[in-house]
């Protein structure tokens, strides 16, 4: 049996801040600890319900456009009228069956997919 421990995405030296306004304060997640053998590297990682992300600096950096990490939630309207008062666009997607889903870009460009199901 597998299942999926966390999802790593990049984000530039010093971005940090920018993350946590993100993924703590606009999305809900907790920050989590790093170990402190990793926690030199800079980065910061997060977790909420069954989702774990670890944001890992990367120089030279370059946002994931393609890949993304897929997260279900249970209100997608709720979630989208919080990016919307945060200035954040969500792209509507209608192609994936069972699910109503928007794309978002995270601060830094990273393409995230949100999912809830019918």
């Amino acid at each position: 049996m597998m299942r999926l421990h966390h999802v790593q995405l990049a984000i530039p030296p010093g971005g940090e801040d920018r993350a946590r306004a993100f993924w703590g304060d606009l999305l809900g997640l907790d920050e989590v600890a790093k170990p402190a053998a990793l926690a030199a590297r800079g980065g910061c990682w997060f977790r909420g319900g069954e989702v774990e992300l670890h944001l890992g600096v990367e120089e030279p950096f370059a946002p994931a456009r393609k890949a993304h990490p897929g997260i279900l939630v249970g209100d997608l309207d709720d979630l989208v009228g919080r990016l919307a008062g945060a200035g954040i666009g969500a792209r509507s997607d209608d192609l994936f069956p069972g699910h109503r889903r928007v794309y978002v870009d995270d601060p830094f460009g990273n393409r995230l997919e949100f999912l809830q199901a019918e």
